[in-house]
């Protein structure tokens, strides 16, 4: 399930794309079906290993388009390794929320993004991620998990900081939000509770199929409850 929305990040087929934080993959995956150049960065050894056998799957499979390429990459997001302007389309999702040094990260995302290029940055929505927090600490007192809450104008101002303006916006994952919120009142670390799995199948469902069933009730809570804030920046110079 993408969070952020590739006609709005504007990817063309050829364009270089940085997946930053990539985890599991989704949407480097999905700029390689589009025709990009992609590197999916995460200081993740282990994500990235899994990212690079779907890669080759997806190539043996026929999914990447043509001229496209894909590569796994570990790497901090304080430090890139790539030369000012690399990239004509960066996302950067669910990632800042979890490093103490964010202000530095932006500013080597707008390094990276090339002149005239657009930027995708998700965070969860500061709503429904107070919830989480006020009914488990152990949802964000974990290793690695959430340092911190971000308003919109915190980030917004944050991310103006570091040279970048906001062109277009949305939430995402409306149904996502419930989910959590029951998982944080039952224990996080209790996937196996009868309600958890109920309701975990019912996302797995809307992911696999899409069907309105779950699709139409996601539109309708984006606005009010949906899980992530998604912004879409360009330089502001």
């Amino acid at each position: 399930m993408l969070t952020v929305r590739f006609e709005l990040l504007g990817l063309e087929p050829g364009e270089r794309l940085l997946d930053l934080g990539c985890g599991a993959g989704r949407h480097a995956f999905e700029a390689l079906r589009r025709g990009a150049h992609v590197v999916a960065l995460d200081a993740d050894g282990q994500e990235l290993k899994g990212v690079a056998s779907m890669m080759a799957a997806m190539s043996e499979a026929g999914e990447v388009a043509a001229g496209a390429s894909g590569l796994p990459l570990k790497a901090t997001a304080l430090q890139l390794p790539f030369a000012d302007g690399a990239f004509e389309r960066v996302v950067a999702a669910e990632v800042l929320e979890h490093l103490p040094e964010d202000t530095r990260a932006m500013r080597e995302l707008a390094r990276v993004l090339a002149p005239g290029g657009r930027m995708a940055v998700t965070v969860p929505r500061y709503g429904p991620e107070l919830v989480n927090w006020c009914l488990s600490s152990d949802y964000h007192e974990t290793e690695g998990g959430h340092v911190r809450i971000y308003r919109r104008h915190q980030l917004q101002a944050r991310l103006q900081a570091a040279g970048l303006r906001v062109v277009g916006s949305h939430h995402a994952h409306g149904l996502h939000s419930p989910y959590w919120w029951l998982r944080c009142l039952v224990g996080v670390e209790r996937e196996q509770h009868p309600l958890v799995r109920a309701y975990h199948r019912v996302l797995v469902h809307d992911i696999m199929r899409a069907t309105p069933l779950t699709r139409l009730p996601d539109r309708l809570l984006n606005p009010l409850i949906g899980k992530s804030l998604v912004l879409y920046l360009e330089h502001a110079r």
